[in-house]
Order: C-alpha cells, then sequence, then structure tokens
C-alpha cells in the first residue's frame, strides 16, 4: 500500500485531523505515517538553488549594516534604529525580518538577546546590532558590534577576543567536522583570555528556510558539517558591571553566516567588515 509521511516536528494536530478527514476510511488509520525530524535533516544541505538564494540574502544584511552606521548615534532611541533598518530592508525587497531585531547598547548590550527598546544609544558605549532578513523564502543572519565614543583599553581587548574566538571558529569549518569542534575553536579562544564564563550560550545554527535549522555548533555536538550546510558563528562575551567598580556592564557579540563547502568554509557576509569600529 502506498503511504504518505509527515514531518511529526512541523504538522499540527488540526493539520494531521484535516488530513485523515479528507482520506476514505479504509485507508485512513495506515496511510499516514509520522517522521521523526525527516524532513528537518533533509533541509540542512542546502542545494545549488538554496545557496543562491542565501547569498542574496546575506548580501542585503550586508549592506542593511554598512546603511545602519548611518543612524547608530548617541541619543537615538534602540527603537528607531530597528524600525529605520527594517524600513530599509522592506525598501530593498525584504518579505519580513526573519526574527525580532536585536539592538542593545550601552549596559544593555550585555544582555544576548536584547530586543530594541526605548532605551537611547549611549555617548560612550558598545551597540549590538543582530539581524536578518527574510528574501525570496530563505533567512539571512549576522551581527555586528560597534563603540559609541572613545573605548577603553579593556574594552577594546575584550572585543578582539571575541573576534578572535570568531575567526577561529570560521576557520574550523570543515566537512567532516564535528559541530563539537567548532564551538570549542571558539570557547578556548575566550578561555585563554579568561572571558569562558562570559560566553553564554552556543556558537552558532544551521539557517535556512527558517532562522533557526540543525545542525546546532554547541559544546559535545557530534554532528558531522556535509558540503551544503549553512551555519552561524557568533561567539560573544557579556560582562556584568562588577563591584566597586566604575566600569559598566557591557557586551561584544559577532556573527557571520557560513556556507560548508568541499574544502572548508565560505563566510557568506564577508561583505560586511569585523573590523573595530568606533564612531
Amino acid at each position: 500500500m502506498t503511504r504518505c509521511a509527515f514531518d511529526a516536528g512541523q504538522t499540527t494536530v488540526a493539520a494531521l485531523e484535516s488530513m485523515k478527514k479528507a482520506l476514505p476510511g479504509a485507508v485512513r488509520r495506515s496511510f499516514l505515517v509520522a517522521t521523526d525530524g525527516l524532513v528537518a535533516r533533509i533541509r540542512q544541505v542546502k542545494d545549488e538553488d538554496e545557496i543562491v538564494l542565501m547569498r542574496k540574502a546575506a548580501d542585503l544584511g550586508c549592506r542593511l549594516f554598512e546603511d545602519a552606521l548611518e543612524y547608530v548615534f548617541a541619543g537615538a532611541t534602540e527603537a528607531e534604529v530597528a524600525a529605520q533598518l527594517e524600513f530599509k530592508a522592506r525598501m530593498a525587497g525584504a518579505e519580513a525580518m526573519s526574527f525580532e531585531t536585536i539592538v542593545a547598547s550601552g549596559e544593555r548590550s550585555a544582555l544576548p538577546h536584547g530586543r530594541a527598546t526605548g532605551a537611547k544609544l549611549p555617548k560612550r558605549g558598545f551597540v549590538t546590532l543582530d539581524f536578518g532578513v527574510l528574501l525570496e523564502g530563505y533567512c539571512s543572519d549576522m551581527t555586528r558590534t560597534v563603540h559609541l565614543g572613545r573605548a577603553s583599553e579593556y574594552e577594546w581587548d575584550v572585543y578582539h577576543s571575541v573576534l578572535e574566538a570568531q575567526q577561529a571558529a570560521v576557520a574550523a569549518v570543515a566537512p567532516g567536522v564535528r559541530c563539537g569542534e567548532v564551538d570549542e575553536a571558539a570557547r578556548s579562544v575566550l578561555r585563554r583570555a579568561g572571558l569562558e564564563k562570559a560566553f553564554s550560550h552556543s556558537t552558532g545554527h544551521g539557517v535556512g528556510l527558517e532562522i533557526h535549522e540543525g545542525p546546532r555548533i554547541a559544546a559535545k555536538q557530534e554532528q558531522i558539517l556535509e558540503p551544503g550546510m549553512v551555519i552561524t558563528i557568533e561567539p560573544g562575551a557579556y560582562l556584568s558591571k562588577e563591584p566597586g567598580s566604575d566600569a559598566m556592564a557591557f557586551g561584544v557579540r559577532i556573527e557571520d553566516m557560513v556556507l560548508v563547502t568541499e574544502s572548508g568554509g565560505e563566510v557568506l557576509t564577508a561583505a560586511s567588515p569585523k573590523v573595530w569600529i568606533e564612531l
């Protein structure tokens, strides 16, 4: 008997009941067969056409960040920066943002997932921009952190430690490499810099039709990278204000989209520089 498989992780109870009702009673019980993540696993490896679309989405994200530098300034609110970015994304053809835009400034940059608020950008401090677009059905995802005003030596050191960690993880991307090894490449750099405890999330995730897909780039993950996978590499450091210190809390995150190729990894968001930017 011919059967039809459905992804139990993506199909709602209502949708399943609707499909069953459309079937003759004689085959209703046996025709539909649940699968466990089959579609999700297939989607992890992108074909050539999908990669073309993901390049377009990544390129648009890079252009948006370059434009954003014109309206990231002290006194503007995080919400205003997010609104400008999202407006320009729509005007450039994006169907939507691929997730709620993160603009976290000053002490709020110490929040790994600080959504844009009415808080004003400070005269001096970090601003983290984490955003992505949905373009022709595919998502982009990137993060850049800039500094307003003159930074302290410590802030400069933390930024460059995160940058070194991010570059080390990107360099570790290759077919046949375990996801946990890529995570460790970033984590080991921050460990040497004394920032391991300040890195509170995984190094990355897959991206495609959805903003979060497999594989997961995290500690002890045994999944093997394959050509055609598109992943993010996004280490960060988030530091609380120390008692008795005048230094305020701050955070730094740097993120790229990386395509796993036959010989290594290709950064899809390379058009957006990660060099130190002080506005």
